[in-house]
């Protein structure tokens, strides 16, 4: 490899570099490149290779796919999303040095973007496995007997489980946005809607049903505290609220352990992600476009909602087709029915004494004009 000019930064002062410049983006993105790019330093580390001597020019566009071919070594196949994150980490660190003018001379961003498009390909999304039987989730929960109220611990977390389900059930939200639900939000229960902070910091609006709202406003009426976070610990280990309850903020990994607490009380095999599959499959089976489901989940791109969901608009097209189709036997016999309403009428029996009555024809002859 060529000399660098001295001005080029270490691979791992590099790395630094770019993860101290997303400072304006979310925490948890910052955190995905951060675990990225250290697996790329292990890759490094198999080539006997130093980040911390190693210059950010001497990553030559050849890593790239070496790099894939390592990861999938690691992981294997079946791990494709776990490998396409990772490569997104790179992907956007080559992006920060190409602008800095650090990257290798053969590995500009526009180089390894299409390198990367070659060895990875265009991913296929798996068809969500939607158990039919998710809703008893929900009112597994709402059966439950409520404890008294001298056992407020255990009365509240089954309120606020309860309005947890309902919410994830009827807004199709994702378990951090959930988890990062302020009371303000929906004004304590009594607004339908609320704009959030989603995937990627891109907002949208989400919608949640009068029965999540309900659910929402007893839990929050017997909670009867100024916190504000919609959703929080109950338990006695949650130590001091923090400013304004933040620390009493239920986290989307308690949001993940409650929903497989309910989904095995229930007998149903489910996470927090299978309610956005449940809402997507329950509005596109009546009718709902995939464009209005992509706006509801938060889907950056169509082509994601499209290729997750395409097959519910190709049964949409099935009923159709049977709906409207015929068979070569139907239509034979129509055609015979068509033929015999068309046919010559058949000989009409003769009367002795219909000559005596004059026909229709007759007495619709024109005045004056006699029979001869």
């Amino acid at each position: 490899m060529e000399s660098s000019a001295p001005s080029t930064p270490t691979w791992t002062r590099a790395s630094e570099a770019f993860l101290a410049s997303l400072a304006g983006r979310s925490p948890r993105t910052r955190a995905t490149y951060a675990s990225g790019l250290r697996r790329f330093v292990e890759y490094l580390q198999t080539r006997h290779l130093d980040p911390d001597t190693l210059l950010a020019d001497e990553v030559p566009l050849s890593f790239v796919e070496e790099y894939h071919a390592w990861l999938i070594d690691q992981f294997g196949r079946e791990r494709r999303p776990t490998v396409v994150t990772y490569l997104a980490a790179l992907r956007a660190l080559c992006r920060f040095l190409d602008r800095r003018g650090w990257a290798a001379p053969d590995a500009t961003y526009e180089r390894v973007r299409e390198r990367l498009a070659e060895v990875v390909g265009r991913g296929q999304y798996r068809t969500p496995r939607i158990d039919r039987r998710l809703p008893l989730i929900v009112t597994t929960a709402d059966e439950l007997a409520l404890p008294p109220s001298g056992d407020a611990a255990r009365r509240l977390t089954l309120l606020r489980d309860r309005a947890l389900l309902h919410v994830l059930y009827s807004s199709g939200m994702r378990r951090a946005e959930v988890s990062r639900l302020d009371r303000d939000d929906l004004e304590d229960g009594w607004r339908g809607e609320a704009l959030i902070t989603g995937k990627g910091d891109k907002e949208r609006v989400v919608f949640l049903s009068d029965e999540a709202l309900a659910a929402v406003r007893r839990y929050l009426a017997e909670r009867n505290d100024g916190y504000a976070p919609l959703f929080l610990r109950h338990d006695r280990g949650r130590g001091r609220p923090g400013p304004r309850g933040e620390r009493y903020r239920l986290s989307p990994q308690s949001i993940w352990g409650i929903v497989g607490a309910y989904a095995r009380l229930a007998g149903v095999r489910a996470t927090p992600h299978a309610f956005r599959h449940t809402k997507a499959s329950v509005m596109l089976n009546r009718g709902a476009k995939l464009s209005e489901v992509q706006d509801i989940l938060g889907h950056a791109s169509p082509e994601t909602t499209k290729r997750i969901y395409a097959h519910y608009e190709v049964a949409h097209l099935r009923e159709a087709f049977d709906r409207f189709s015929a068979s070569p036997s139907e239509l034979v016999a129509n055609l015979g029915r068509a033929r015999s309403s068309t046919a010559e009428p058949s000989a009409p029996q003769i009367d002795p004494a219909s000559d005596l009555r004059p026909t229709r024809r007759a007495a619709k002859r024109r005045p004056g004009r006699s029979a001869g």
